[in-house]
């Protein structure tokens, strides 16, 4: 018998209250539900550290979705072509060093196996603050994102968080605040973000997991929005330095984790 229109109700709303309060204590917080940021979340997650990835749209995958100029395929180097496959992407050769996949295969497969492995994701939340102790990000401020796109007068909510992520891409959402908000130097030659160069595709790819670091106390960045703050190119719709910016992302997190010293 099916249940009627209160049951359905009662079940999502008590079952996504529970998910969503489990997330206000939590190891890492990644904002950003793009390649980098679900490829973080799953290794984190596969580690057993309890973590939660908010994308503020509906539909999680960043720009990874519409490949180039909406012909959805992606290119992937011989290294990542692996971690797409062990996610269970199937690639193809086009020739040395240079793979193609389904953008909407990988998208789906990423997001799977993340949420398989334990890590709870949460869209349509934005993140518009940070919370900051002792010049430390603790914690991230969220509201709904229909809340900011109807500019309605709605207080937010906070949770804590030991790590948190900036994989929001282009914009460096979450470091944008902090140089606004919060008083904290960024571990960049200026102190700010300096913000993302035009195309080079070979030398972002390279740089882009070069410089996925801790960027501030509290703070790791990943994928594109290590470009936009380190001042490297854009690499357009070629993809593997932002899978490997999200694995290692989460390997140096894991290390912080267990306690062990990284130097900025």
């Amino acid at each position: 018998m099916v249940p009627d229109e209160v049951v359905i109700t009662q079940a999502i709303v008590s079952t996504y209250l529970k998910k969503f309060l489990d997330c206000t204590r939590t190891e890492v917080a990644v904002v950003g539900g793009g390649p980098s940021g679900l490829v973080a979340a799953c290794f984190l997650a596969r580690a057993g550290r309890r973590v939660v990835l908010f994308e503020r749209k509906l539909g999680i995958g960043g720009g990874m979705w519409g490949g180039g100029m909406l012909f959805n395929e992606i290119v992937v180097q011989e290294e990542a072509r692996g971690l797409l496959e062990e996610f269970g992407v199937r690639t193809r050769r086009f020739q040395e060093n240079c793979y193609t996949a389904d953008a909407v295969e990988a998208v789906s497969a990423l997001a799977f196996r993340a949420v398989q492995a334990g890590a709870n994701i949460l869209n349509g939340i934005s993140v518009e603050d940070v919370v900051v102790r002792e010049g430390r990000v603790i914690g991230l401020v969220i509201n709904w994102s229909a809340v900011q796109v109807a500019g309605l007068h709605v207080d937010p909510l906070t949770v804590h968080a030991d790590w948190v992520v900036d994989a929001t891409g282009h914009d460096s959402e979450v470091l944008a605040v902090i140089e606004r908000k919060a008083g904290i130097r960024l571990f960049t030659a200026t102190g700010k973000r300096l913000g993302e160069q035009s195309m080079w595709a070979e030398r972002a790819e390279q740089l882009t997991v070069e410089n996925t670091r801790e960027i501030c106390p509290g703070v790791y960045v990943a994928g594109m929005a290590v470009n936009a703050s380190f001042g490297g190119p854009r690499m357009g719709p070629i993809f593997g330095g932002m899978l490997l910016s999200g694995r290692r992302a989460a390997e140096r997190i894991l290390s912080r984790l267990e306690g062990k010293e990284e130097r900025p």
